[in-house]
């Protein structure tokens, strides 16, 4: 069963089983900050757990989390507020803190997107030289659900490429793909993730270099 009928929705759409529920209805816009939405996502929660309790709950959650700079965004407290209440009312779940997620289309709040119109509109950049972020691309994200799911059982699980992309390391091949120069202003400011990398996607991504592998994103979803 798949609640959503985003592009994470779709991507898992052929991998979709009876015993399973996706939750991929969830607020995806981190800049998100009316109640109403959070609300609106918390009362979906409650009644889908409620209705079909036998079933696995998968949530998608965020990599923001770990985010320094955003640890008292409204985002960020929704998103541990859902963890914990699919902790504390699901026999059987798993919550994968997903990456920077790359979709063809969608939200256009997210990080590739973004980066992608500034580009084309000659939008100015802000780059926070000591930033890093995460990735994944959606088909990637089912797919390894697909493969892995049956030996997640109840637990955290952070599903990104094992790799944190400096932005420099992002725009660079992104003006290459596009054939547009960024105009771009770097600052000292930024962090990394304290993110730990799971071993499975270690080794799922293991044959994709990191330039390799942001420049797949490129030609699959942009």
């Amino acid at each position: 069963m798949i609640i959503g009928n985003g592009v994470l929705a779709n991507a898992v759409r052929d991998f979709d089983r009876e015993d399973l529920i996706f939750f991929a209805s969830g607020v995806s816009n981190s800049l998100e900050t009316r109640t109403s939405e959070f609300e609106r996502e918390i009362d979906l929660l409650h009644s889908i757990i409620e209705k079909f309790p036998e079933k696995k709950l998968i949530y998608f959650s965020t990599c923001s989390i770990y985010d320094s700079s955003k640890t008292k965004s409204p985002y960020v407290l929704h998103k541990l507020n859902i963890e914990k209440m699919i902790s504390e009312n699901c026999d059987q779940y798993a919550i994968f803190r997903v990456g920077n997620a790359v979709g063809k289309g969608g939200n256009m709040n997210t990080l590739i997107n973004f980066l992608n119109n500034a580009i084309e509109t000659g939008k100015k950049i802000q780059i926070h030289s000591n930033a890093r972020r995460v990735f994944i691309g959606v088909n990637d994200i089912a797919l390894f659900i697909s493969q892995h799911i049956d030996s997640i059982e109840n637990t955290v699980f952070n599903l990104v490429y094992p790799y944190q992309f400096s932005l420099e390391e992002v725009i660079a091949p992104l003006e290459k793909h596009l054939g547009k120069k960024a105009v771009c202003e770097v600052t000292n400011e930024g962090a990394y993730y304290n993110i730990n990398f799971e071993e499975s996607t270690k080794a799922f991504f293991d044959h994709f270099s990191p330039e390799e592998y942001i420049n797949k994103l490129f030609i699959t979803y942009l």
